[in-house]
């Protein structure tokens, strides 16, 4: 469809009249006359009826109004994604309770003049096919495979090491624990039912409990997080794992235990990923902030993957 076309049926339909369209795109009212008829022809409806007082849309062109005002905006957020300073930096993060993004609302309180769009895509091959296609422009990610090794392009760097704690409800056997060492977990029920197969997260945990023996369930469907704490809370066997800074909230009767994990502790390898041909100046301050930024709780007491 012509987009040209398209925005003069917009600016006749908001004037009223095609001189005033006319003068308001910077050209001729035989030129938006013309515009208007082909546009009319390619869709195959009469979009106005002229009068003296000028042009009104007609029932077709009433109908067609508000998409054409979609078509016009889609074709400003198609010019904006190549245009890196015209448009908000693009950053992907695991959810929106989770370290990732508390790392992003660092940088944003740091430099709160940069505008971020913030987006949740569903594991780190999604968002690293969505950085190759400039679809995002950075993402927090924990990256598995042969060494961490990523597409030709995607640059990447640790951000932070976020440890890992026992969840546990009142009447958990661990409960009164004030540490507890991956050792001191072996035959507890760790539930875990969102693990997915495939996701980084599902190798760090699957390496995780190869390494200390541990026994992590992922049966049962994921109802989400406020059924998973309920069961918690209720249970004197299971437990879950979280990360330290995951922003959970639970009412206050269900007394639920974080309890750290010790001797090594589990830390989970948050990277930022990129593409080294991205131009966004924003890109470049996201990047920097975490360079300079601690890679807490990393160590010689910590344990990670090897692929990390």
């Amino acid at each position: 469809m012509d987009l040209d076309a398209v925005r003069t049926f917009v600016a006749a339909a908001d004037a009223g009249r095609f001189r005033d369209a006319a003068d308001e795109l910077g050209i001729t009212q035989q030129a938006v006359s013309k515009r208007v008829a082909a546009l009319e022809k390619s869709i195959g409806v009469r979009l106005f009826t002229r009068t003296a007082r000028g042009a009104r849309p007609t029932v077709d062109g009433q109908a067609f109004l508000p998409h054409a005002r979609d078509l016009l905006r889609a074709e400003e957020r198609a010019l904006n994604s190549v245009r890196p300073g015209r448009r908000a930096l693009r950053v992907d993060v695991i959810g929106r309770r989770l370290a990732p993004a508390d790392l992003l609302r660092d940088f944003h309180r740091a430099r709160p003049g940069i505008e971020l769009d913030v987006v949740t895509l569903f594991d780190a091959d999604a968002a690293v096919d969505a950085i190759l296609s400039g679809v995002i422009d950075a993402s927090f990610r924990a990256v598995p495979g042969s060494g961490g090794q990523l597409p030709d392009g995607i640059g990447a760097a640790r951000a932070f090491d976020e440890r890992v704690q026992l969840l546990v409800g009142p009447g958990h056997l661990l409960a009164a624990a004030g540490a507890v060492t991956p050792a001191e977990l072996v035959g507890h029920r760790i539930w875990m039912p969102g693990i997915v197969p495939g996701t980084e997260w599902a190798a760090y945990y699957g390496d995780l409990a190869a390494a200390f023996g541990l026994t992590i369930e992922v049966t049962g469907p994921d109802f989400g997080v406020e059924p998973l704490l309920d069961t918690i809370a209720e249970s004197p066997s299971l437990a879950t794992l979280v990360g330290e800074q995951t922003g959970f909230s639970w009412p206050a009767d269900h007394d639920l235990r974080r309890i750290p994990v010790r001797d090594p502790t589990p830390v989970y390898p948050h990277s930022l990923l990129w593409h080294r041909d991205n131009a966004h100046p924003a890109l470049a301050a996201l990047r920097d902030h975490h360079r300079s930024g601690p890679r807490a709780h990393s160590g010689a007491e910590t344990w990670t993957p090897a692929w990390a």
